[in-house]
């Protein structure tokens, strides 16, 4: 999973100004419908993949996506793991 979020985000990337470029067509309404709507199709013929939206934040060790610390970029899971193993720095996991 860690390695198809990471294609995604490089599609995304890849793709972005053409996104931009055909929306911006789209939502224009001084242009023609015809132009528009052709601008629609080759937007819906962009890979899927490429759309910002299909973007989750996922765990860098283990790529689960529930419970994901942004700042650290992984799980609560990983996190109380490396956090018990004293690799987070400035985290102090209590166990008593």
């Amino acid at each position: 999973m860690i390695e198809r979020e990471k294609k995604r985000e490089r599609l995304v990337k890849k793709y972005a100004a053409k996104r931009a470029a055909l929306k911006e067509i789209i939502y224009d309404e001084s242009k023609p419908m015809e132009e528009r709507f052709r601008a629609t199709l080759k937007l819906a013929e962009l890979p899927r993949n490429s759309s910002p939206t299909r973007l989750h934040n996922r765990c860098q060790l283990t790529g689960r996506p529930h419970a994901y610390y942004r700042k650290l970029k992984v799980s609560r899971i990983m996190l109380r793991e490396l956090g018990s193993n004293g690799q987070v720095p400035g985290l102090v996991k209590s166990s008593w």
